[in-house]
């Protein structure tokens, strides 16, 4: 581990001047890259205190051996350079982001004489139009087999169109209609090249015209009585219609754009793109990547957008870019993308209508794109062993913890204190053993609150063990299912730092348990505090065992805020309707279970709260006056900060 001092510049040897520069460490490999606008006061910070650093950066200059920088004309230059060099040296402190595939695209060999519609992959190159990204290939040839009905340009490959410009006679596809055989001269390269265009308009989305087109096309030829010319007009007016049907109308305005949905932990990071041209959505991709530096949102939508345009064809990049942060700096990306686009290009945040609940349908796929990836690396069974035995090793355990409980506190401004219990076994989680405490003392704080809930739970568990007459430890010999709190934990995870282990060892101590092995994961730095350790385990970033620590928290922070959602909405309804006379216990659960949500119960009319069991039509309207007269300000997530609405959702 180097000291940063060792390597410091001299004082005023650092220019003020705009400039990337580049850490090494010992064996001269760039761990890091990064831009200033000004390289002195960017580069004096990470030599200031090294107390004062975020813990990933002390990692990374006490890796580094050496700095150099390169100084550029302007800010825009350094952004330019700093990605391509994140690009060439792959440096392991930036935050990376890999596709996890190569999708392909729609592509028009624009170039060429004669040109092709075809199916690409990989980096993009001059002289081609693309339209995309899909999905998967055979979206693309379904679409283009659909269009060559109406657009019968050249599909075939360079040998396969040599051969039949050799031999005199077009390809099957010449044969039956779906192409016009420029290979052996049914149109020339002009007329060719019409049809192309046409292909490339349709596919930018000006689609009415020719829809219009063919239509009036088919009336004029049915007027003619040319019915088998009118029959070809319908089926090609068919083909364009199911084109676009597949092709969901977005943005009525036929904006261009590209829309960004990011979902990220301390860990990782999922992106998701729509790509929408001409109002409708032509291709998505997404992506979930490594976090390896502590970015800020407006970090990752920047690298995000550097690494997806830094080398797209100017075609693919649109002229409008939709993002839930504007980047950090926003004018040298605006200005390096409009360059490259040859053409003004704008990033914006969109704050309602068509835009905003489409960022929002993109935000949701990024999410569920994150819960695959977690799924899939759970569920691959190697990796649960590693994980385990990581664990056992990193806490000094004498075995792996097969069965792992977590426990986590939630309040808003101490009040409604619940906590959770999540119990993975294996590595899985086993929600059939999932439990939920009513902290009994008001007010207390989460220290307190994990005292409690920790001793409650192996009150149960000393109970439960204490049983006489069972054939089988454990199982109630009258269902033949495990008693709750029956099993005692292999290891005990806590959400929170030395604090709430410290709690949580002393309800263990008091109750004489022993033989269960106890940590906490503190969240902020995904740090591993044991109990009466002055200094954290730490896990790798890449480490399996962190990252089934981090699975267990998160799951356990989960079903406590589920758990605390309902009360609240249940406390809600109790305390706001107190004033509607004649409404007792029994009517304020049928509200409840009716509308699911206090919520949904302040939208409802009172011809809908009419039709609750047992609510008149006075009762109905006296509830929706308490409603509306008693509208209470935000609440405050003490845990995050977040404003929560009536049910405990973040706004």
């Amino acid at each position: 581990m180097a000291d940063p001092a060792t390597y410091r510049p001299r004082p005023g040897e650092i220019p003020t001047d705009p400039g990337v520069y580049r850490f090494r460490d010992a064996e001269r490999r760039v761990i890091y890259v990064g831009k200033a606008k000004s390289l002195r006061p960017r580069l004096s910070s990470y030599f200031q205190d090294i107390a004062n650093l975020h813990p990933r950066t002390q990692q990374m200059v006490t890796t580094a051996a050496s700095v150099e920088w390169t100084v550029v004309g302007t800010e825009v230059e350094a952004l330019a350079l700093e990605y391509s060099w994140i690009k060439e040296f792959d440096p392991r402190f930036n935050v990376k982001y890999r596709d996890d595939k190569s999708y392909p695209w729609l592509a028009v060999t624009v170039g060429e004489e004669i040109p092709r519609v075809q199916v690409m992959r990989g980096a993009q190159r001059k002289g081609v139009r693309y339209f995309g990204p899909y999905g998967h290939a055979w979206a693309i040839r379904d679409t283009v087999d659909t269009l060559l009905r109406v657009f019968p340009m050249r599909s075939c490959s360079a040998g396969v169109y040599r051969r039949a410009k050799a031999i005199g006679r077009p390809c099957l596809l010449g044969d039956i209609g779906k192409c016009s055989a420029p290979c052996v001269g049914r149109v020339s390269p002009d007329e060719h090249r019409e049809i192309v265009d046409d292909f490339l308009a349709f596919m930018g989305g000006q689609t009415a015209g020719f829809t219009r087109r063919i239509e009036q096309q088919m009336r004029e030829a049915a007027g003619r009585q040319e019915y088998e010319l009118a029959a070809k007009y319908r089926d090609d007016l068919a083909a364009l219609r199911r084109v676009l049907e597949k092709q969901t109308v977005v943005l009525g305005d036929g904006t261009d754009a590209d829309v960004f949905g990011f979902v990220d932990d301390p860990l990782e990071v999922a992106v998701q793109i729509f790509s929408v041209r001409g109002g409708r959505v032509r291709g998505q991709r997404g992506w979930v990547a490594d976090k390896e530096d502590d970015a800020s949102l407006a970090d990752l939508v920047q690298h995000a957008l550097m690494t997806l345009y830094q080398d797209a064809a100017e075609s693919a990049i649109p002229k409008q870019i939709l993002v839930p942060e504007l980047p950090t700096d926003l004018e040298p990306v605006e200005a390096l993308l409009s360059e490259r686009r040859d053409g003004p290009v704008r990033i914006r945040v969109p704050q309602r209508g068509d835009k905003k609940r489409l960022m929002e349908t993109v935000e949701q796929n990024a999410k569920q794109a994150m819960a695959r990836h977690k799924l899939k690396r759970s569920s691959d069974l190697t990796a649960r062993s590693q994980a385990l035995e990581e664990i056992q090793v990193a806490l000094g355990l004498s075995e792996p913890p097969l069965r792992i409980e977590c426990f986590d506190i939630s309040n808003l401004q101490g009040t409604e204190i619940v906590a959770s219990m999540v119990v993975f076994e294996d590595g899985l989680p086993r929600k059939s053993e999932y439990r939920r405490f009513t902290v009994r003392h008001e007010g207390q704080s989460d220290v307190a609150a994990m005292h409690e809930v920790i001793t409650r739970r192996f009150e149960n568990y000393l109970r439960a063990r204490d049983r006489q007459g069972d054939e089988e430890p454990g199982i109630d010999p009258e269902t033949g299912k495990p008693r709750k709190f029956a099993y005692a934990p292999s290891l005990v995870v806590v959400d929170g730092g030395p604090p709430q282990v410290a709690a949580a060892q002393q309800a263990m101590d008091e109750l004489g348990i022993s033989g269960v092995a106890l940590c906490g994961l503190a969240k902020k730095l995904e740090e591993v505090w044991l109990p009466d350790d002055e200094d954290p385990v730490i896990l790798p970033r890449t480490s399996e065992g962190l990252y089934l620590l981090q699975r267990v928290r998160d799951e356990a922070h989960r079903f406590a805020i589920s758990h605390h959602r309902t009360r609240r909405s249940k406390s809600m309804v109790q305390s706001l309707l107190d004033p509607v006379p004649g409404l007792g216990e029994t009517r304020r659960r049928a509200l409840l279970k009716h509308f699911g949500s206090l919520k949904r119960l302040r939208t409802a009319s009172a011809e809908e709260i009419q039709a609750v069991p047992g609510i008149g039509p006075a009762t109905a309207q006296s509830i929706v006056q308490a409603l509306a007269e008693s509208r209470p300000g935000p609440a405050i997530d003490t845990r995050t900060g977040e404003i929560l609405d009536d049910d405990g959702n973040r706004q």
